[in-house]
């Protein structure tokens, strides 16, 4: 099974919406958007900017562990990844959202 966008709006009334592979696991969350079209907008910048390696910022964390942002032509990070203990499993999770995130599935969950 191939992955899916979900979309969902957050307690306090924003937008976000979160990749995820075909087992369910959430592989990229975005950054909240005050407006349900901006968070569509976001999935569609996924969609076209996934299949860039240039687009993928590798980054450690202050506490060692490894996650990689996802970025538009602009610079703007579109999406965040989880934490990784490893470069490798951190780079198996790039190669996943490169896979899944041009899937033109999204479940709204409102």
């Amino acid at each position: 099974m191939s992955g899916w966008f979900e979309l969902s709006k957050s307690s306090d009334g924003q937008f976000r919406f979160v990749l995820k592979a075909g087992n369910a696991e959430i592989i990229l969350t975005s950054e909240l958007y005050k407006a349900e079209d901006s968070a569509k907008n976001g999935i569609a910048s996924v969609q076209k900017n996934c299949v860039d390696d240039s687009r993928f910022e590798k980054k450690e964390s202050s506490n060692g562990k490894y996650f990689f942002n996802l970025k538009a032509a602009n610079h703007q990070v579109i999406g965040t990844s989880q934490m990784y203990a490893s470069i490798a499993s951190r780079d198996v999770g790039i190669n996943s959202v490169k896979t899944n995130g041009t899937t033109t599935t999204i479940k709204v969950n409102l």
